[in-house]
């Protein structure tokens, strides 16, 4: 395994900093109609040098054929978010691991134009994107607001923010909590540890599909709910049905 120093950009006194490559990870279960929407954005990186990993957990849709047609590795593990990453990680050549959400789109262009430069002040460690949602309406941009701001005052990443990090630290802190939910928020609460999140320029774009399903404000108490109840220390296997009683609960 290259050295950190190696891995996240050495270079001598005549050369430009060696290009970061990046390993995205998405895990997916029916996630057919998002993938296609991504497909040409992530397609795009993979031809500038980039990895895409997509993690099917059992999908009964079109995900995997559709992930084929763009992704560098396709694998297939039982479901659950955490292990799904976890067998992405395992795979991935990147010195930067950043985890997608399948509805969750990431700024065009490349993603070596959003990281902080090593050169700007020590190489990062990890961070996030701020979100936009994909409704134009004021109550989806408060929404939004809340998210970022929220992050950026607890150093607290969730999903939707793209969270990336250093392969070399994450394999040093034996990647996520094979937890049910939460999986996010515990990962951050030990990287915040090693320094906070450096959150780059451009937003992600965020499907507000979840929000719009119900009513918004009533899905936001939810999660909070949520949070503070795992803050607590109630056990993610007793949250997993509060927060969606669809999601995957087999893990066997």
């Amino acid at each position: 395994m290259k050295t950190s120093t190696d891995a996240i950009g050495a270079r001598d006194a005549a050369d430009p900093p060696v290009p970061l490559r990046l390993s995205i990870i998405i895990p997916v279960r029916n996630e057919a109609h998002a993938l296609a929407i991504q497909e040409s954005t992530l397609l795009a990186l993979r031809n500038r040098g980039h990895e895409v990993i997509v993690v099917d957990g059992g999908s009964l849709d079109r995900s995997v054929e559709i992930a084929r047609r763009f992704a560098t590795h396709v694998l297939v593990t039982p479901p659950g978010r955490a292990r799904q990453m976890n067998a992405g990680a395992d795979v991935a050549s990147g010195a930067i691991l950043l985890f997608l959400h399948a509805d969750v789109l990431l700024p065009s262009g490349d993603f070596t134009d959003w990281l902080p430069s090593p050169e700007s002040g020590g190489a990062p460690i990890w961070g996030c994107f701020p979100v936009r949602l994909d409704s134009p309406k004021r109550l989806y941009r408060l929404i939004a607001a809340g998210i970022n701001v929220r992050a950026h005052a607890t150093g607290v990443v969730s999903g939707d923010q793209a969270l990336w990090v250093r392969r070399d630290c994450f394999e040093r802190m034996g990647g996520f909590a094979e937890i049910l939910l939460m999986e996010d928020i515990e990962l951050s609460k030990r990287l915040r540890k090693q320094g906070p999140p450096v959150s780059c320029r451009s937003p992600v774009t965020v499907s507000a599909r979840r929000w719009k399903q119900g009513h918004p404000i009533r899905l936001v108490i939810r999660m909070w709910i949520l949070r503070i109840a795992y803050a607590c220390g109630v056990p993610p296997q007793y949250l997993v049905g509060f927060y969606d009683r669809s999601y995957p609960r087999d893990w066997s």
